[in-house]
């Protein structure tokens, strides 16, 4: 009968600690992201690029992200098609 008692006892205290398991082992699966993760747009290919690697350029006061230098160059003369 103690031994009941026991299994019972055990069931629900795994289930209670069951969602906090879960949500620890996520957060130890998942990478963790960062600012540098992070997508931005090519105003002149339109391609995304990740903001680590994306060529920074300051073109009228605004610092803008480019996936090369050709479209920096290509966006500052104001051609801005493909």
């Amino acid at each position: 009968m103690r031994a009941l008692l026991y299994a019972a006892v055990f069931v629900l205290v795994a289930f209670a600690l069951l969602p906090l398991l879960r949500a620890w082992g996520r957060s130890l699966l998942s990478p963790r992201r960062s600012r540098h993760d992070e997508l931005v747009k090519d105003p002149v290919c339109q391609t995304y690029i990740v903001l680590s690697r994306a060529v920074k350029a300051e073109v009228h006061g605004v610092v803008t992200h480019f996936c090369s230098r050709e479209c920096a160059m290509r966006f500052a003369r104001g051609d801005r098609r493909r």
